[in-house]
């Protein structure tokens, strides 16, 4: 006996000049696309309707196939074993949703932050980190994602400039502040979580815009110019709070430890809060460098007309 021909369920669309086809096979393999004349051959190794088999069908036009449709054609294989088009897709919608939960993240901390410090005035500033920590915690733990996307080539940003406010940030959230109950009463917690959700409040919804490929020139004019102020002070207070952790650390002892034997010297974590600080400014002109080339690039001078 022969072997039954399986057909998978082929859906027509048409419009005037254009006819789409949409084949239901996932997992495809080897697909053997081809027309003669006017028929539309079709075979593949898929899952469908019968599971996984081998598939085909034969589509007769009613009129002959012009040659020019044979580019249209390469189209159609590429799209039956998975287009770029749907990868591109995949992508821009999974950085859409880390971008928009960034971004709301983000938006809770500013918009809590300023609630608070409108109806308490400065009395808001010792209990920030108590109020909004948990957050804040969340959205630098999942700023790691960013760092990968720029690794693994999921988006073109440099890996270096993200690298450097990855740990750069999560240093002072989690060392500085997370492990010494000194410094989370202390008021420069408001200004370094203040300026870093005012930051990505602009950021985020402009990366989130270039998902969708829309371009609103308020939200780009604001993504690529309120790090100005924004990214000095945030480096200025970050550098206070470690300023006034080092005596802390002294104090309590935290994190320092002797050398072993015949050195036995204490080594006091103080003194990696002050090589870090000389880190911190070099950090800020790596970025404040890279933000000035993006932004030069997108608002530079206009190219002089050639009389």
């Amino acid at each position: 006996m022969e072997a039954q021909v399986l057909t998978p369920h082929v859906y027509w669309a048409q419009r005037h000049r254009e006819l789409y086809l949409r084949v239901e096979l996932s997992d495809v393999q080897n697909p053997a696309i081809s027309i003669t004349e006017n028929v539309l051959h079709f075979k593949a190794q898929g899952h469908g309707a019968k599971g996984d088999n081998v598939y085909e069908f034969h589509l007769e036009f009613l009129d002959l196939v012009k040659s020019e449709e044979e580019e249209r054609l390469n189209k159609l294989r590429l799209e039956s074993q998975g287009s770029p088009e749907t990868l591109t897709s995949l992508k821009k919608g999974y950085l859409f949703m880390y971008n928009f939960v960034q971004f709301l993240g983000f938006s809770w901390v500013f918009v809590n932050m300023t609630v608070r410090f409108c109806i308490l005035g400065k009395e808001s500033f010792y209990d920030t980190f108590h109020t909004v920590a948990d957050m804040m915690y969340f959205c630098q733990m999942l700023a790691v994602v960013e760092t990968i996307n720029a690794a693994i080539g999921v988006t073109k940003s440099p890996v270096i400039p993200s690298l450097i406010q990855l740990l750069g940030r999560n240093f002072i959230l989690f060392i500085v502040f997370g492990t010494m109950e000194e410094m989370q009463n202390k008021a420069v917690v408001f200004f370094v979580f203040y300026t870093w959700s005012m930051t990505e409040i602009f950021r985020y919804p402009f990366y989130m815009l270039t998902c969708i490929d829309m371009d609103w020139k308020v939200v780009t004019w604001l993504r690529y110019t309120v790090w100005i102020p924004l990214y000095p002070l945030g480096c200025l207070a970050e550098a206070v709070s470690v300023i006034q952790s080092i005596p802390v650390f002294n104090e309590t002892g935290r994190f320092s430890f002797t050398l072993p034997y015949p050195v036995k010297v204490k080594v006091r974590f103080s003194f990696f809060l002050q090589i870090y600080l000389i880190m911190l400014f070099l950090g800020l002109y790596i970025n404040f460098r890279h933000l000035y080339k993006q932004r030069r690039r997108r608002y530079g001078q206009k190219k002089k007309k050639i009389h």
